[in-house]
């Protein structure tokens, strides 16, 4: 009878006494990415771009931290060609404030990452790409758009109001992806309505 032969390279290592084992994916048997480290982790990155982005909606919609409210958001609206100026303040200001909020929570992940996405692809758009480097370039809304679009992709780990949500609890990558596809194809829409 021959012995199984296995690689160094596929086994996996023992736990350390009074360490819990690795969660393993149910189809390879590999150690799954969740680890605490892991999810603190996307806690902290969920944590800061959501009040980051929450605090920006308290400015559009309340003229909180200095910002200009529903009327002057409007204005700047409408001075950037999108129609219905005050609308738009509404509409940008709850998106990033709910959106900013769930990300905080880990709640509706996948959907409050597109949202941000989508917001800060018209950010990008407003703004213009006279360089990349600010005060003049979009790398803080590229950061902010990249890192609402990797949470909706990775999901909010385990410290998340997600795991009480039978659907949303075993994050799945296509979820992420139909979630930040929504997100573009909104934002594309809003542009095409934009002069």
């Amino acid at each position: 009878m021959s012995r199984p032969t296995t690689s160094p390279s596929v086994t996996t290592p023992k736990p350390r006494s009074g360490e819990p084992a690795a969660p393993r994916t149910r189809l390879s048997g590999a150690p799954a990415l969740s680890t605490p480290a892991h999810d603190a982790g996307l806690l902290l990155l969920r944590v800061v771009l959501g009040l980051t982005m929450a605090g920006h909606g308290t400015q559009k919609l309340f003229g909180w931290f200095g910002g200009g409210g529903i009327s002057g958001t409007g204005q700047f609206f409408t001075a950037s060609g999108y129609p219905a100026g005050d609308a738009m303040a509404v509409l940008a200001g709850l998106t990033e404030t709910l959106g900013g909020l769930g990300l905080v929570l880990g709640l509706l992940t996948p959907l409050a990452g597109a949202a941000l996405v989508g917001t800060m692809i018209n950010a990008i758009a407003v703004h213009g790409a006279g360089s990349f480097f600010a005060p003049q370039g979009v790398e803080y809304e590229l950061l902010l758009a990249a890192g609402a679009a990797a949470l909706a992709l990775t999901g909010p780990g385990r410290y998340a109001a997600d795991r009480y949500l039978p659907v949303l609890r075993g994050h799945r990558l296509a979820h992420g992806a139909l979630a930040v596809a929504l997100g573009v194809v909104t934002a594309g829409v809003l542009l095409l309505v934009r002069n």
